[in-house]
This record gives C-alpha cells, sequence and structure tokens, in this order.
C-alpha cells in the first residue's frame, strides 16, 4: 500500500495509521510533503500510536510486509525490485522531493493489481498522475473526498484522472482498509 499527501493530511493519517491491524500483510510507503532541511519526526510520532512498526525509508532495504516506511526529507521514495526501497536525489516534483507520484508510478510497476494507492489532502497536483498508474495498473484507488481535506487541490486533481475511485472521509478510509484487511486483501 502506498500513501501520499500534503498540506492537511497529518489529520487523515492519524486516523489511518493507528487503525491497522498488527496482522497487515501488506507493507505501508507513505510520503508527505514535508520540509527539506529538518529532520523528519512522522516515525516517531507514530510510533506509540501504531500496532505496526515504523521506519524511515533507507536505500536498499527490503520491503518488509506489515511495516510502515515514510520518506526521509529531500529524497525521492521508490520501489525497486525485489521488492526494495530505493532513494532518490532527483529533481523535485511539482517542486517536492519527496514527491507522491514517483512513489506511486514506482509502486503500480513492482506491483501492479496487487497495489493500494491512497491520496489525501495538499494544495498541488502530486499524486494525482500517480493514482492514474495505479489505476492503470489495475490496482485499488482510495483518495480523500475533497470535502474533508483541508487542502483539497491534490484529491481534485485525482479526480480529474480517475473514474472511479474510492472517495471517502479519513476515518471512512480507515474502516475500508480494515475491510479489506479483513478480506484477505491486505
Amino acid at each position: 500500500m502506498v500513501v501520499g499527501g500534503s498540506s492537511g493530511a497529518i489529520d487523515a493519517l492519524v486516523r489511518m495509521l493507528p487503525a491497522l491491524p498488527a496482522t497487515l500483510h501488506a507493507a505501508v510507503l507513505v510520503v508527505l510533503h514535508l520540509p527539506r532541511d529538518r529532520r523528519s519526526m512522522l516515525a516517531d510520532i507514530f510510533r506509540q500510536r501504531c500496532a505496526l512498526p515504523l521506519q524511515e525509508a533507507q536505500d536498499g532495504d527490503p520491503i518488509a510486509p506489515g511495516t510502515v516506511y515514510f520518506a526521509p526529507p529531500d529524497y525521492h521514495l521508490l520501489v525497486d525490485g525485489g521488492p526494495r526501497i530505493a532513494l532518490s536525489v532527483d529533481a523535485p516534483v511539482h517542486y517536492s522531493r519527496p514527491s507522491i507520484d514517483v512513489l506511486f508510478e514506482s509502486a503500480a510497476d513492482q506491483y501492479g493489481e496487487r497495489l493500494v494507492g491512497v491520496l489525501l489532502s495538499g494544495a498541488n497536483e502530486d499524486g494525482a498522475r500517480g493514482i492514474e498508474a495505479i489505476a492503470a495498473a489495475g490496482g485499488q484507488v482510495v483518495v480523500q473526498d475533497p470535502a474533508t481535506a483541508p487542502m483539497p487541490a491534490m484529491p481534485h486533481a485525482a479526480l480529474a484522472r480517475v473514474a472511479t475511485p474510492h472517495v471517502l472521509a479519513p476515518p471512512d478510509i480507515a474502516d475500508l482498509l480494515a475491510d479489506w484487511h479483513h478480506q484477505g486483501l491486505l
């Protein structure tokens, strides 16, 4: 599963990540737009709230099931063969590094129809092209309802590219992911 967001997405993550069960089979890779010059505190913030192990992604690490990986500031996070984590300092995409599109597109290439992509609140179009790639690969697409997003530009941009995503408020996204887990899909 891949998750992306920017402005306003932390509130949605606070609903989603703690709701994921310790028995989750899928790895969860998360990109949030963060200041480039500061250390990320995301793993520390969520560690006490979540049943799953959390860590900042490290280049070359194998992707372990049931683990949450956060993109480090100023690095693109990609899924490479293996599957393994790859970090890149390629040019920013939509003024962002890490870029949601970069993660989503690389994950769609590796996982295809087994991938779930979740796009949350944000103030630009990063993630819309990635959501489109996940849908084209046959994966499941979930977009935060723009009416519940503090910054709805990112969800609106995704909805303009993908015809049939699940469009839900953050608590409902958490419920949907829990249902998919109980069905053996995650």
